[in-house]
């Protein structure tokens, strides 16, 4: 027998089933021959340099050895071939994870005789066909400034420059902000978690910690200081701390302090603050910031029209455990998306909190949405080089008053480089399939439209589709490797 025919005997037999939405069953098939081809291979490295009493340094009899070293080199053959099985069963398959496989190797035992049979599931990338890239139809709303926009803004100034000062008349109101102590029971943690001297904002959604709480101004408005309150929360699966996730939180707050904002006079010291000389130069600049704010708000709600087209016109699954483990990473990409659109601190981190508090719904889109741009982007051959992402990091750190090295300093540090990088090629996708859009102006006020949803029938022309989820029958496909 020839090596290659050796080879081809030895190879092991793999089954791939789908065990779901973006998972894969691997069932593998060891070969008994290849697991004795592997452990004389292991006894005969052993027996070089084993030194074993009565007998000369690898001399040593293979029943001697067996008798003192079986039980490791059992375990070394049965990790050798599992991991080496596993990692050819998804590279020679072209099976395209989203991260390595989970095999649990203390579970699976290396047989006396005969192959060594074992299976594991794998997260795949999803499989689905893109809609029609050209000519999208977009609509674009002309944006006009206005006098009620601009005092709007200077109140919205007043209130950032203005300071947190203890509520006179005692009982908290709607926006004022409690200083609490907090303790947390966790369902299922026995230890009870106690927060100090947190802030809480008396808002219709905001936080406890960094438990999201809905119509909490129904339970805080009229307390006074030395109060306790109490509430049972369900935190939301896909919540971005995972010892939160779907368990039920009983909640007790002591109210200690209550502050309400008293916003900054508009005079000299704030004309001075932010770099004007009166009124009218402030409202200037407004009138500027927000003509650029608009421009902006523009290109979002076309971009906007684009993901509601991609999400209408193309069908796939995700699990629900995927879309959990990713929240905390979309999270960040959206963060490094409100930094790139030039959003200050204060709107960063209020848009934030509402993307916190965001529903399954809304973390499920973005996941699809990140699947498909990156699909575009290889379909697209768009890529983004260092110059560009040190690009956009310069022209960020412009805005917010920083060094670039030092910003991208700071984005290594706590991991938001990689998730900036994504973000910027993202934008050049829709960039790109904005160029070939259908793009239609439309007058200051009007809502724009969504696009509508259509795909191609099989002969080439469009039809309306439905939302709903495609399904499929369960498909198997085996090899012999």
């Amino acid at each position: 027998m020839s090596e290659n025919q050796e080879l081809e005997m030895l190879k092991n037999k793999v089954t791939i089933e789908e065990a779901g939405a973006c998972k894969k069953k691997i069932i593998v098939e060891i070969p008994e021959e290849t697991i004795k081809n592997v452990t004389d291979k292991q006894y005969k490295e052993l027996g070089s340099d084993a030194v074993v009493p009565g007998f000369r340094k690898g001399r040593a009899p293979r029943r001697l050895l067996e008798k003192r070293f079986g039980k490791e080199i059992i375990e070394q053959v049965k990790l050798k071939l599992l991991s080496e099985a596993g990692d050819s069963a998804v590279k020679d398959n072209q099976i395209d994870v989203l991260r390595e496989p989970d095999i649990d190797f203390e579970k699976i035992e290396l047989p006396a005789e005969g192959p060594l049979k074992f299976d594991f599931d794998v997260e795949v990338r999803p499989e689905f066909d893109l809609p029609e890239l050209e000519g999208i139809a977009i609509e674009r709303r002309k944006q006009e400034v206005t006098k009620e926009q601009i005092n709007e803004e200077i109140k919205q100034l007043q209130k950032w420059s203005g300071l947190w000062a203890p509520r006179k008349d005692g009982a908290a109101k709607l926006d004022d902000q409690i200083i609490a102590e907090v303790i947390l029971k966790i369902e299922g943690v026995e230890e009870e978690e106690k927060l100090s001297n947190i802030e809480i904002h008396v808002k219709p959604n905001s936080f406890i910690g960094a438990i999201p709480v809905e119509k909490l101004d129904e339970l805080l408005v009229g307390v006074k200081i030395s109060d306790t309150k109490q509430i049972n929360i369900e935190v939301p699966k896909t919540h971005f701390k995972k010892e939160y996730r779907g368990k039920k939180v009983d909640i007790q707050i002591t109210i200690k302090e209550i502050k309400s904002l008293e916003p900054a006079e508009l005079n000299e010291d704030l004309f001075k603050k932010i770099g004007v000389k009166d009124k009218k130069e402030l409202q200037d600049k407004i009138n500027d910031t927000l003509q650029m704010r608009l421009e902006q708000q523009s290109k979002t709600e076309m971009t906007e029209q684009i993901y509601k087209y991609l999400l209408d016109n193309t069908n796939f699954e995700l699990p629900s455990d995927i879309i959990a483990e990713q929240s905390a990473s979309l999270l960040q990409r959206q963060y490094s998306n409100l930094l790139m659109r030039g959003l200050s601190s204060e709107q960063v981190e209020e848009q934030m909190e509402q993307l916190r508090a965001g529903s399954e719904q809304q973390a499920k889109e973005q996941l699809e949405t990140f699947f498909m741009m990156d699909k575009i982007a290889n379909k697209l051959n768009i890529e983004v080089s260092e110059e560009e992402v040190n690009g956009h990091i310069a022209q960020l750190a412009i805005q917010r008053g920083q060094r670039p090295e030092k910003m991208r300093e700071e984005m290594v540090r706590d991991g938001s480089l990689a998730q900036f990088r994504l973000q910027v090629r993202e934008n050049k996708c829709t960039a790109k399939l904005l160029e070939s859009a259908k793009i239609t102006e439309v007058k200051p006020g009007k809502k724009v439209k969504s696009p509508k949803k259509t795909t191609k029938k099989s002969d080439g022309t469009k039809k309306k589709q439905s939302r709903k989820p495609k399904t499929t029958a369960k498909t198997k496909k085996k090899t012999d490797e």
